[in-house]
């Protein structure tokens, strides 16, 4: 599997992504149950974001959901961190 977070808004403007492959991984299992938690209270379309919030694109293999700050669930919370933090 595939995950791919897009990263947009904030203070700055800054956009950020990352990728994360979960083939071959030893914990994919969990990046799967995770990824799949984080869509069910995710939109198929770009929320309205705050002022100065971030918004996210994620997409799980060919499918794209969408969230945004400060209304993430923890396992999007959780979902994001990791990805932004261990992909590449």
């Amino acid at each position: 599997m595939r995950i791919h977070v897009k990263r947009t808004g904030g203070f700055a403007g800054i956009e950020r992504d990352a990728s994360v492959d979960t083939a071959g991984l030893s914990d994919a299992e969990a990046w799967r149950t995770l990824a799949e938690q984080a869509r069910t209270e995710g939109s198929d379309e770009p929320p309205v974001g705050v002022p100065d919030g971030f918004c996210y694109q994620i997409t799980v293999d060919d499918r794209t959901f969408y969230c945004s700050d400060p209304r993430l669930t923890d396992e999007q919370r959780h979902l994001i961190t990791r990805v932004l933090k261990e992909g590449s």
